[in-house]
């Protein structure tokens, strides 16, 4: 046995996870388990067998025996953990039935664990919507034990991540059907699964699945409800894999604004709330209304105008409708809101609510329609038609923005009726109350401006509103940004302001910019304090005033933006102090303490002397008619009375006083100097960017011109290359024409050396004709040379006609001896030059014969030339023969030429067609 487990330790663990042996199995799951642990990182060799067969976990997750089971879950769990994203996507299909099926249900507490583990690390790592996927069909499940943990797990899921990760949709429309379920376990699993949804969605969720249960479930459901609903509002437990890798790189708690032991960052307390209307299904409205509702509608008797509203409100009582072309049934409601009957008047103020709230953002074209007609009928005194009216308003502005709803409100502010300025005034309320937006510096100034207004009303009721207003826009932009709006309001108004303040509940803050961190010049001792730096300055100042002999205190008279503490209102005789800001520096003023009414203050450094004193000198305007009647009845030149007044301030004020002149002389001479070096950076700045902008176009005509010549040293490349084939090609075919045109040469040249020799040859065998008439065969050469020629001294007689005609019959009769077939050269005669040049030289013998010396008679055998001339008979026959065969060898030349020309011919055409250049 021992061997054989050392042998099962070798295995593979694939192989191992397969082994028929449960504690070979087991063995493996650990082992797979440990090895996990120990990888760097997702992309470890160890988890590569397991991500190519993930089915694998399948029996695991699923294994037979229950001890396996456990330890396969648990290595389940380590493969998700370090395994990342790419495990969990792998696996899931596989896992997921095996898990609800076996691993939830089973018997032992740690591998039920494992299995929920399991389950939530499948959400963190990826998505949750193929988890949930997988699980509802668990609720159809034959076994009861199974649906109930399952039910257990997917409470778990919301508990953890929240329906901001996970969606309710899908859940809340399976939960009638484990309501009715026979198991008490299983209704039991979907109660605690019913109240974890509402942590977290409160009312919305009611719509889609409470018409479906029991009273009696909807009755014990509420007393569940109760209990939570004192709870605080749930948060996001566990983070996703991606929230993360976020919240890593994220700033620290300090710079990012947020606790980091909260566990979450303040954007998400800031989210939307989940309502009815994101988890409904749009239903069509439209296609329910009446044929004849506009003439119901429209009928003088008003209960059928009430009656088929009331109809209407039926069929737009549902949480979500579907867009449609409602124009003209807005406008029905526009003139219901004129209805003479309250009730119809009522009736039609709940259809435009449901109507909004169906539509959300789409009714938001249809505000400047309905909006006006229902704060005109806030004139009616009936409380109940003012609540139909302000729900109605407060959903137009929940599918609108309070930029969209602030005009027409603001102009009902000053309406002449009480009712409707009193709704108005609660109507902008909740607006300012539940808008997520911060109003612009614009919409603060007129809600202010008309909120001051209604503060100077006589009904108690108008102004408190009034002050509710500003208390309510001062939690929204913070008390600071406040001051301005509130400067010359007396005391009693300001502490009523602040009490509201107090009590106000708002949804959009003003979020502040974060103090930049003390530099190291202006915390140093001693040197000069950098621009806008306030502290420092003031922490300077303060051991200047400790010195002082007068056991009073300085006092400081009040300003516009001073604004009292809680609760404390100050009393007229008492001193208040202020923080007067004179470029960023707290200037104390001197003089007699101040009446307790805040004044508003000018700020006036030029003069030297006195300043503060004829400021305080001053009586105090007020915005409700006392005094000279707020900030138009100031006078712009200083009182006259005022520098003949002496300074009643001690001598520690006036050095003060200088320290701080020079001090905001020397900070102004810094600005500027900043303002001047600003300027010049402003416009260094412009030039370099214009400079930029130029090179850019530089840059990109540069580009396009080289790109335009590199395509044309392509095109030229390209035509350099076809160019060169086609020299090669040329060089080839000419080579070819160059041989062939050799050859030919050749050819002709041996055919001209044939014809030569032929003609040689026959010139040859006519000679040998004609020897024996001259006796011998030298004799007869020589005598054909020399036939023409005459004495040199004359003695010699001519040849006459007679030896002439005789001579002529000699030679034809000679002519007729040779064959007629080939003709053949006759000596005896030389061819003058222009039968040379017709012959085309084809006669070279004839040349020779010409300029062949004479010769004697032969006829002797003594081998010798002699002198003798030739005798007229001779030379008579010489010359007959001559002139009679001159023509005939003419002819017979040009026939001859022709022959050999055609021959030729025929020849080159036989070879060019065996070359296959002959032409088609």
């Amino acid at each position: 046995m021992a061997d054989q487990e050392e042998d099962y330790s070798q295995l593979p663990l694939p192989d191992r996870f397969t082994h028929k042996v449960w504690k070979v199995r087991k063995e493996g799951y650990e082992a797979a388990a440990k090895q996990f642990e120990l990888t760097p990182d997702e992309s470890d060799p160890a988890f590569r067998p397991f991500l190519q067969d993930p089915g694998l976990w399948k029996s695991a997750a699923g294994d037979s025996n229950v001890a396996a089971q456990q330890e396969g879950l648990a290595a389940l769990c380590a493969f998700l953990k370090y395994g990342g994203q790419q495990a969990a996507v792998k696996s899931r299909n596989y896992t997921l039935q095996p898990i609800y099926e076996k691993g939830l249900s089973s018997t032992r507490p740690q591998a039920k664990a494992s299995a929920l583990e399991a389950l939530l690390l499948y959400v963190e790592l990826d998505k949750s919507e193929p988890v949930i996927e997988e699980l509802l069909p668990a609720l159809s499940h034959k076994q009861p034990k199974v649906i109930a943990a399952t039910l257990n797990a997917i409470t778990a899921i919301y508990h953890n991540f929240g329906v901001k990760i996970v969606e309710p949709k899908p859940v809340l429309k399976a939960l009638p059907k484990v309501f009715g379920h026979a198991d008490k376990n299983v209704r039991a699993e979907a109660q605690n699964l019913t109240v974890e949804l509402y942590r977290w969605l409160k009312e919305a969720m009611k719509p889609v699945f409470w018409g479906e249960l029991k009273p009696v479930q909807q009755q014990d459901l509420e007393k569940l409800f109760e209990k939570v609903k004192e709870e605080p509002a749930p948060k996001q437990e566990r983070l996703t894999r991606a929230q993360q890798a976020a919240r890593a790189t994220a700033p620290t708690a300090s710079a990012g604004g947020y606790d980091a032991d909260e566990g979450a960052a303040p954007d998400e307390e800031e989210e939307v709330e989940v309502d009815a209307f994101d988890l409904a299904e749009p239903v069509d409205v439209y296609s329910k209304i009446p044929a004849n509702f506009y003439e119901l509608v429209g009928s003088t008797k008003w209960k059928e105008r009430k009656e088929a509203l009331d109809a209407l409100f039926n069929d737009l009582n549902t949480p979500r409708i579907k867009e449609a072309p409602f124009d003209e049934l807005v406008r029905t409601f526009a003139k219901c809101m004129k209805d003479a009957n309250i009730a119809v008047v009522t009736v039609a103020a709940n259809c435009v609510e449901k109507l909004a709230l169906g539509l959300k953002r789409g009714f938001a074209k249809y505000r400047s329609t309905i909006m006006s007609p229902m704060m005109e009928r806030f004139k009616e005194k009936k409380q109940s038609v003012a609540d139909a009216l302000g729900a109605a308003l407060d959903a137009v502005f929940a599918s609108t923005s309070l930029s969209e709803c602030l005009e027409e409100t603001l102009s009902f502010l000053p309406n002449k009726n009480p009712n409707v300025k009193a709704e108005t005034i609660k109507f902008l309320v909740r607006c300012l109350r539940n808008t997520r937006d911060v109003p612009s510096k614009a919409e603060q100034k007129l809600i202010a401006d008309a909120a001051t207004k209604l503060l100077t009303e006589s009904t108690e009721a108008i102004r408190s509103g009034g002050a509710e207003i500003l208390g309510t826009l001062m939690k929204i932009i913070g008390e600071r940004a406040m001051n301005p709006y509130l400067d010359g309001l007396d005391d009693i108004r300001k502490a009523k302001i602040k009490e509201f303040f107090d009590a106000a509940e708002v949804k959009a803050k003003e979020k502040l910019k974060a103090a930049p961190p003390p530099t190291k010049a202006a915390s140093a001792p001693g040197k000069k304090p950098a621009l806008g730096a306030k502290k420092p300055v003031a922490k300077k100042m303060a051991p200047a005033a400790a010195p002082s002999e007068d056991p009073a205190p300085l006092q400081a008279r009040p300003t516009a933006k001073a604004l009292p503490k809680p609760g404390g209102v100050v009393r007229p005789g008492s001193a208040q102090p202020s923080a007067l800001k004179l470029g960023g520096l707290k200037k104390p003023a001197a003089g007699p303490p101040s009446s307790g009414i805040g004044t508003p203050s000018r700020r006036v450094i030029s003069p030297p002397m006195s300043t503060d004193e004829e400021e305080a000198a001053a009586p105090s305007p007020s915005k409700f008619g006392m005094g000279r009647g707020g900030l138009a009845g100031r006078p712009l030149s200083r009182p006259a009375a005022a520098p003949l007044s002496p300074p009643t301030a001690p001598p520690v004020s006036n050095g003060l006083s200088a320290i701080e002149r020079a001090e905001l002389e020397e900070l102004r001479a810094e600005k500027e100097r900043l303002t001047v070096l600003s300027d010049g950076l402003r416009s260094s700045n412009a030039k370099l960017t214009a400079e930029i902008s130029e090179l850019q176009n530089q840059n990109a005509q540069l580009i396009e011109d080289h790109t335009r010549d590199v395509l044309q040293i392509k095109a030229k490349e390209t035509q350099l290359v076809r160019a060169r084939g086609e020299i090669d090609v040329l060089k080839a075919e000419i080579d070819s024409v160059r041989k062939e045109s050799e050859r030919y040469k050749r050819e002709v040249s041996r055919l001209g050396r044939e014809s030569i020799g032929r003609e040689r040859e026959d010139m040859m065998r006519g000679r040998n004709d004609d020897a024996p008439s001259f006796g011998n065969e030298g004799g007869g050469i020589y005598e054909d040379a020399t036939v023409h020629r005459y004495p040199a001294n004359g003695n010699a007689s001519r040849p006459t006609s007679s030896n002439l005609q005789r001579t002529g019959s000699t030679a034809s009769s000679q002519s007729s001896r040779a064959p007629s077939s080939k003709p053949r050269p006759q000596s005896g005669y030389t061819l003058s030059p222009t039968e040379e040049k017709e012959n085309g030289g084809l006669d070279p013998l004839a040349a020779r014969r010409k300029i062949s010396p004479p010769v004697g008679n032969m006829a002797n055998g003594s081998g010798r030339s002699s002198p003798q001339r030739p005798t007229f008979a001779s030379r008579e026959a010489s010359e007959s023969g001559s002139v009679g065969s001159r023509e005939p060898r003419a002819e017979e030349n040009w026939k001859r030429a022709a022959e050999v020309t055609s021959q030729l011919k025929a020849r080159i055409e036989a070879m060019k067609a065996r070359q296959g250049l002959t032409r088609h």
